[in-house]
């Protein structure tokens, strides 16, 4: 029989990230292992852990090569970590980093172990082409062949367009629509104007700008490959110039998104140290916060549901779980894949008949603070490398936290395949 327990508080005590940067520029040729072990080098080296033995590493990537497949384990073995600590490989699209950081700290409130780390990689710039399965399927049934007439033979099936290797894209299987454009559906069901989505991107620049001037990433981001801040930040843009952009995924007159409104591809790294307080008092490391809970949904967006729209979900069963409003945090970190997600999100909790019919509320969720969310810059400025982005939120909500003393914030991650994440991080 099992024995009752007791969950015991999540610490949050270190995070470290490459600076992100724009697909097929600085990081070229950059692998993800390379990227995820330089993060964990130097979360290690900045929480004097070098040598020491962790109850487990989660880490994920969401475009991943084959000689990706043990991501975690060779990127600990590189990390100088004790080697004897394990690690394992995750993948929830977007909500990669922030679904590790879940798993781990289940493990930690469990009892199951004492410290981890979680994290994620992302690089669009060391994709390799695959080769069709017809290639390979030849090629295997070649090498069966008991003489060299008859693989000769066999090699005579292969066809010119057999050859031509596919890369990955970002693009819903069972829709054919890329993130753009399912996106595209959502602001135009919600009515969401091109003005408001390029005031947010403006906003997340000039955000991000201001933390920067202020040093509020300067222990966040360490320098990587001639970079010593993500590449996006724009603090000279404004208004005028998003409004100049042309549509990027509707070409027909109507569309609203543009390069200036949504992430860009983007290539980074990030990873967060997560304990119990005895190790953390053992290891001599400051608390920064706590990671509370986290919640998980997903939409039928194959049946019109707006395919970015599950966090809405994530967040009111979150909400429901811990006895809380939408009201009753201090900062709020949305993901901003693109300007009109967010505000498609942000509707939707204004809103009493979605609340009700789609997420089972008496009454509207109601409205946020906006002046409280991603104020040290969203998606859209910094950049959103899939699977590095929850890790970035978390390190930096926590160190928002510290800086205000105490608070309590809410982080919402929309994902690929119509899922979303969410997490409550307090500070006493």
């Amino acid at each position: 029989m099992a024995h009752n327990k007791t969950f015991r508080p999540v610490a949050i005590l270190g995070g470290a990230r490459t600076p992100f940067t724009k697909s097929f520029t600085h990081y070229s040729r950059t692998s993800n292992r390379e990227l995820m072990t330089a993060t964990l080098k130097d979360l290690v080296a900045k929480t004097n852990l070098q040598g020491e033995l962790l109850g487990d590493v989660s880490l994920g990537a969401v475009m991943k090569n084959a000689s990706d497949w043990n991501l975690a384990r060779e990127s600990v073995l590189s990390s100088g970590l004790d080697p004897h600590t394990p690690g394992y490989d995750v993948q929830r699209a977007c909500g990669t980093g922030l679904e590790t950081a879940a798993q781990i700290a289940l493990k930690i409130a469990a009892g199951q172990i004492e410290s981890g780390i979680a994290g994620g990689t992302d690089t669009n710039s060391d994709i390799a082409g695959v080769l069709p399965h017809e290639f390979s399927w030849i090629m295997m049934e070649a090498q069966k062949e008991p003489s060299l007439l008859a693989r000769l033979k066999k090699f005579g099936e292969l066809k010119p367009q057999y050859l031509k290797p596919r890369f990955p894209n970002v693009q819903e299987p069972r829709t054919g629509h890329s993130m753009g454009e399912h996106c595209e559906m959502m602001v135009k069901d919600w009515r969401i104007t091109r003005e408001a989505q390029d005031e947010l991107a403006y906003h997340s620049h000039i955000n991000a700008a201001r933390a920067y001037e202020e040093g509020f990433y300067k222990d966040l981001v360490f320098d990587f490959k001639g970079l010593s801040r993500d590449s996006f930040v724009r603090g000279d843009t404004s208004i005028e110039k998003l409004a100049k952009l042309k549509p990027a995924f509707d070409f027909s007159g109507t569309g609203t998104l543009t390069a200036g409104n949504s992430t860009p591809l983007s290539d980074g790294a990030s990873a967060v140290l997560l304990g119990s307080e005895d190790f953390a008092k053992k290891k001599d490391l400051p608390i920064l916060a706590y990671l509370v809970d986290a919640d998980y949904a997903a939409v039928d967006f194959v049946k019109g549901e707006g395919l970015l729209m599950a966090p809405t979900r994530a967040v009111a069963q979150l909400l429901r779980r811990n006895n809380l409003k939408l009201q009753d945090f201090d900062f709020y970190e949305i993901h901003e894949a693109f300007a009109g997600q967010v505000l498609c999100t942000l509707k939707a909790w204004e809103s009493e008949e979605y609340c009700r019919t789609q997420l089972g509320e008496s009454k509207a969720l109601g409205s946020i603070d906006r002046s409280k969310m991603n104020v040290k810059g969203g998606s859209l400025a910094v950049g959103h490398p899939f699977a590095a982005t929850g890790g970035r939120i978390l390190a930096s909500l926590s160190k928002m936290l510290v800086q205000k003393g105490s608070g309590r914030g809410l982080i919402s991650i929309c994902t690929a395949g119509g899922m979303g994440v969410a997490a409550i991080v307090e500070r006493p």
